[in-house]
């Protein structure tokens, strides 16, 4: 089967059409994560993503060149450890249709394969059934529950620990 989607790393040629796609995607992310939606914070992103550590990837689709969504692997930290933490989120208009899906089992070749990973761990709020569902289906596992993990939108928010570690 033909991949629908592409990952790559986020540059900064991206900002127009990842700005354009977090903007409109305000409503889908309200809950969630709040994604660089200006030229500025954009900017401020990459530049906090290019830092040691952290890896910033774009999943387009394959036909146009859309911006599907973007992973982040975080604190990357290497040695006997080998791990790091996954962010994410889709933009809308083409959020539910498995693109995320696609790009997710590129992202785990590449943390695995490419960073030579041994652990990946996703912290993901409670109610967020969909990205729940996103990484279930590949392979991780529930290990456990933060309280007021995470500072999102003003307020501590808690997560449950979902990893993954390699074959």
């Amino acid at each position: 089967m033909k991949r629908r989607v592409i990952l790559r790393a986020a540059t900064p040629g991206d900002c127009a059409a990842f700005v354009a796609a977090a903007r409109s995607s305000g409503a889908l992310h309200a809950a969630w994560v709040k994604a660089p939606a200006t030229a500025n914070t954009y900017r401020e992103y990459l530049a906090r993503m290019g830092q040691s550590g952290n890896h910033a990837m774009l999943v387009l689709r394959r036909d146009d060149a859309a911006v599907v969504g973007v992973f982040n692997i975080s604190n990357v930290v290497l040695g006997s450890f080998r791990s790091g933490y996954l962010g994410y989120y889709a933009f809308a208009p083409l959020a539910g249709q498995g693109l995320m899906r696609e790009g997710l089992q590129l992202l785990l070749r590449h943390a695995f394969k490419t960073l030579k990973l041994h652990r990946l761990e996703a912290n993901i709020q409670s109610g967020n059934e969909a990205s729940i569902a996103l990484v279930r289906g590949q392979g991780f596992k529930l290990e456990g529950y933060s309280p007021r993990y995470l500072k999102i939108n003003g307020r501590w928010r808690d997560h449950e620990r979902w990893a993954i570690v390699a074959d």
